[in-house]
């Protein structure tokens, strides 16, 4: 394979990671909390498609769509109950429920599912695209990823700078004791943030499942990580930092492999994120905040 190659592979990746990293900036920007059981949220999106196509036989959109219901139906029932009673509790306590929800997803589904691997079919009909020379071959799940990715972030922009809603976000990031006494509804406004990010789950885990077609209770571990690592390193909070960190990210592992070692790789991409932090704590696109004392 050629350099381009491997570097579109990596693009491609790299727009999974940012697909995922999105939903962890939003909640984190807004509520300030991890919600590690958004890589399970992932998950679950895609044995949701895995039944409606699969078992049941719908047509992929249709299974996409219902995917997406299933999945921020899910994540406003995760922020209803295990959430918002620790609104007022320590990080530390936020922090082991959302990991205790993750272990609990990931249960659930090996009672349901069991541990063997299922096969996922593409819900990608896009024709892969070759250059005239044939020396590069794009895939239709590639073009697609990329394409989403960008046009997700353009629009969660857009709904953040030109929305109601949005500017209920960025009042309720900003300070909610202030928010709520400027009669914003901060339990809703939470609500709505962890809705947007369980929906995103379901687009990414949908676009996950094309490009790598296998399906355990396990497959939005290692993604949800590394896209949490994506969103800290272009600067956690930050929607165009979570895309270029996810890129970066991507392109970086999938170059790792290439030219250095595989089994490495993993090691080089948390190597880059310390040196990246040691140069700027806040990540690539990150704020400094300061606080008042």
């Amino acid at each position: 394979m050629s350099f381009l190659s491997y570097l579109m592979n990596g693009i491609s990746l790299g727009s999974l990671y940012a697909l995922i990293a999105l939903g962890y900036t939003m909640v984190y920007g807004i509520a300030k909390m991890l919600n590690f059981a958004h890589g399970d949220v992932i998950m679950v999106g895609g044995f949701s498609i895995y039944i409606m196509t699969t078992t049941i036989g719908v047509p992929p959109v249709l299974g996409v769509i219902i995917a997406v219901v299933v999945c921020t139906a899910l994540g406003v029932t995760i922020e209803k109950i295990a959430y918002k009673p620790l609104r007022k509790a320590s990080p530390l306590a936020v922090l082991i429920t959302a990991i205790g929800v993750s272990y609990l997803l990931q249960n659930v589904a090996l009672l349901i599912f069991g541990a063997n691997t299922k096969l996922f079919t593409s819900v990608v009909n896009t024709k892969p695209i070759t250059m005239s020379d044939g020396q590069l071959s794009i895939s239709g799940e590639t073009v697609v990823t990329i394409i989403v990715a960008i046009v997700i972030m353009i629009v969660l922009m857009l709904f953040i700078k030109k929305t109601k809603a949005g500017q209920a976000m960025l009042a309720v990031s900003e300070d909610k004791g202030a928010a709520e006494l400027m009669g914003i509804n901060v339990n809703a406004t939470i609500t709505l943030t962890f809705a947007i990010g369980s929906a995103l789950a379901a687009i990414a885990g949908a676009l996950l499942c094309s490009a790598y077609p296998t399906l355990t209770p396990y497959t939005g571990a290692m993604p949800g990580i590394k896209a949490f690592v994506a969103a800290v390193f272009g600067g956690i909070g930050s929607i165009p930092g979570a895309f270029i960190g996810g890129i970066l990210l991507g392109v970086i592992e999938n170059l790792s492999k290439a030219y250095i070692s595989s089994q490495m790789a993993d090691a080089i991409v948390f190597g880059v994120l310390v040196l990246v932090l040691l140069v700027k704590p806040t990540g690539i696109l990150g704020k400094k905040i300061s606080e008042k004392v």
